[in-house]
Formats: C-alpha cells, sequence, structure tokens
C-alpha cells in the first residue's frame, strides 16, 4: 500500500472514530438537552457568538481537528445558525493563516508544516480556482495546511478566497448536522453521516487522482526530484 493511500485512509480512521464517539455519547452520557443548550446560548447572545467564531478562528491556524469544533457548534445552535457561525469562524481563521502563510515566509511554513508545501503550490499553480475547491471538498486532507501553504503559492486571492468558501460548505454543513441531530438521532443525524462518508469516499478517489497526475506531470517534465502531490499534501 502507498504511502499516500496508508496517510490518506488513517485520516479517514480519524473521521470514522470521532462519528462513533459521537454516536457512543450520544447513547450513553447524559447530557443537557437540546433546548437546554439553545436556552444557554440564546441568554449568550452575540457576546456568545462572538467568543466562539473567535475561538473557532484562532484554533484554525493550529492543527487541532476542526470537525469537533464544527459538531459543537450545531449542538449550540442548530445546523442554519450553527453552520453560518462555523463558516464565518473558518473563513476568519483561512484568511489570517493564508496571510500568516506570506508574512513568515516558505522556510517557516514548511517547517510548521513538514516540507509539503510544494506539491500544495504545484497543484494551485496549474489548477487555481478548482483547485482549491477541490481540496476544500476533501475532509480528510488538512485544513491549516492549505491555508498556509496557499499563501505561499502564485494562486490568486480571489480564486483562494472563493474556492474556499465555494469548497468548505458541504462539509461544513455535513459536521454541525451531526452536532444538531446527534442528540435525537434522527433522520438528519444519518444523512450527515452519509455525506461525510460520501466526501471522504471521494477524497480518497481525489487524492489518487492528484498523484497520478502528479506522476504523470512528473514524468513528462523529465524530473524525478517532483513529489506526487497527494503524497506530498496528505498528513505523515
Amino acid at each position: 500500500m502507498t504511502k499516500t493511500r496508508t496517510s490518506t485512509l488513517r485520516r479517514a480512521g480519524v473521521l470514522v472514530v470521532l462519528l462513533v464517539a459521537v454516536l457512543i455519547v450520544a447513547l450513553t452520557v447524559q447530557l443537557p438537552s437540546t433546548d437546554e443548550i439553545h436556552e444557554w446560548t440564546e441568554s449568550a447572545g452575540i457576546l456568545g457568538i462572538a467568543i466562539f467564531v473567535v475561538g473557532y478562528a484562532l484554533l484554525t491556524l493550529t492543527p487541532m481537528p476542526k470537525g469537533v469544533l464544527s459538531i459543537a457548534g450545531g449542538v449550540a445552535w442548530g445546523l442554519w445558525v450553527g453552520s453560518l457561525i462555523v463558516l464565518i469562524g473558518a473563513l476568519i481563521g483561512a484568511a489570517l493563516s493564508f496571510w500568516l502563510g506570506r508574512v513568515l515566509g516558505r522556510d517557516a511554513v514548511e517547517h510548521f508544516t513538514g516540507g509539503r508545501v510544494r506539491a500544495v503550490d504545484d497543484m494551485l499553480q496549474r489548477h487555481g480556482l478548482l483547485s482549491v475547491i477541490a481540496l476544500r471538498l476533501i475532509p480528510i486532507l488538512p485544513f491549516t495546511l492549505i491555508n498556509y501553504a496557499a499563501g505561499l503559492t502564485a494562486v490568486r486571492v480571489r480564486a483562494y478566497a472563493l474556492g474556499t468558501v465555494i469548497g468548505i460548505i458541504p462539509g461544513t454543513l455535513a459536521y454541525v448536522a451531526v452536532g444538531a441531530y446527534g442528540a435525537e438521532l434522527n433522520s438528519g443525524f444519518f444523512v450527515a453521516l452519509g455525506a461525510l462518508g460520501a466526501l471522504t469516499i471521494g477524497g480518497v478517489f481525489v487524492a489518487n487522482r492528484i498523484r497520478k497526475d502528479g506522476s504523470t506531470s512528473e514524468h513528462s517534465a523529465h524530473d524525478p526530484a517532483t513529489p506526487a502531490a497527494a503524497e506530498q499534501i496528505a498528513p505523515e
């Protein structure tokens, strides 16, 4: 099994474990009811929303998995309001890390991301907006790595921003729905699980396509030192 596939399946496994943990907690742990949580968020008002958005944006600058925070947003504010809040936090964090990537420079970012910037750079230069959308659609690829690495690439700010907005919506809705419907385990919860599963399977397919395209480009350019994109994007 290739390094790319192993890394991709590892992240897919982490996603499965996270979702199973949510299901177990929902079935076995006595948690505050959804109504009680909603009453708390209503009493917290705009301040509570602002704290969550700022916290989400700041944590986006770190390798911490964002799915947990998205699920929490769904529990606290429901599907639609929670999705809007999570999207705002994610977009602010994506903008901050994009800017930090350009300020810190390639050496610092490569040290932070394990030297996997070059593959993202190559991919974004070849496909621009479509590459940003494709990378954002895959929940098993590291969100933080893409943010920082994109700041070092030739991708246009407009393409990065638009691709991020479009690309993170499906995954955000699915994660937030897990939190919004997890306590009730109704049809919305299982639809959300199915959506995450579909995105993950699609992610494995796209990662393999990226690897093959990178290998093809390598061969055509007669440059054996150029790494396959998916192998470099996938986490260690």
